[in-house]
């Protein structure tokens, strides 16, 4: 479950409500590409955007509809309490595994970091994976936190950001980070255009936010690496430039949603208000890149 290809779907809206429908068919298509292993509520699945029973119905929903796949559940809110009633409630769903990123109105120090994690897997009985996403959360950790965090019971993977894009860099960053955590924990690369790079590199897992949408691409990258032909990996990472651009001009989720869009997976203006989807500008880019590279799957 923590190693492979763990893809994070968007969780699509309708009329401002959960459309369980279009997520149904985003799960399906995880499910038969044969992904390691999927993220309900991540980032790309609006989970700071979605009150306590919107996660709760999107969580049950993940776990029937995988079926085999492990199913994990982001529970990140700002209050420890908030977050323990949703991990509560993704237990009771029968996930596999919850995924925490400490998110912030006030600056946390990493004594209060450590203590949010300690408090919610001391109520765990299921793996927990942590969430380093500092250009959302606004939460920096430090090599010495993670080392702190990853001794506690039930974490099983670190989400670390993009690695360095040098090769040797980011093998060097990777083993910088096992030095400090026991082996029982996983390192898994998210930023999607640096994920080759990070499977390369070291890291067990791919913690992927297009292949929540395209799995097929993903899982490319994904098994040439396992397989250490590094140089494939690279070659279909490097194919996927266009997207990766688009990526860093209106950010993933808003492309992501998008190409869903486009593939007509989910209905129109998917996203929670006030997040808007791209422009007409933007989802005439997204089409006809999207179409150029082929990319259905």
């Amino acid at each position: 479950m923590f190693t492979g290809l763990s893809a994070f779907p968007l969780t699509p809206l309708r009329d401002d409500s959960f459309d369980e429908a279009s997520y149904a068919r985003l799960i399906e298509r995880l499910v038969a590409a044969g992904v390691d292993s999927l993220t309900a509520l991540g980032s790309t699945g609006s989970y700071m955007y979605l009150d306590r029973e919107e996660r709760r119905r999107v969580a049950r929903a993940a776990v029937t509809l995988a079926g085999d796949v492990p199913v994990m559940v982001g529970v990140g809110a700002l209050r420890t309490s908030e977050v323990q009633r949703l991990a509560d409630d993704a237990q009771d769903a029968g996930a596999s595994a919850v995924l925490l990123a400490p998110v912030t109105y006030q600056a946390l120090t990493d004594d209060e970091v450590f203590a949010l994690f300690e408090d919610v897997t001391a109520g765990l009985s299921v793996p927990l994976v942590v969430y380093d996403n500092p250009g959302t959360t606004h939460v920096t950790f430090t090599d010495d936190l993670y080392g702190r965090i990853a001794t506690l019971p039930h974490v099983a993977s670190i989400k670390i950001p993009g690695v360095p894009s040098d090769p040797q860099i980011a093998a060097a960053r990777v083993q910088a980070i096992r030095g400090r955590i026991p082996s029982t924990v996983s390192i898994g690369v998210s930023g999607d255009c640096l994920a080759a790079t990070g499977l390369n590199a070291g890291c067990d897992a791919w913690y992927s936010a297009i292949g929540g949408t395209l799995p097929v691409p993903a899982l490319t990258i994904t098994r040439a690496a396992q397989s250490g032909d590094h140089a494939a990996a690279t070659a279909e990472s490097m194919r996927l430039q266009p997207l990766w651009d688009l990526f860093a001009e209106y950010g993933s989720y808003r492309v992501t949603a998008a190409i869903a869009e486009h593939l007509d997976l989910v209905a129109p203006n998917s996203l929670p208000r006030p997040v808007q989807a791209l422009n007409l500008q933007g989802r005439t880019k997204v089409a006809e890149i999207t179409d150029r590279l082929g990319l259905r799957g």
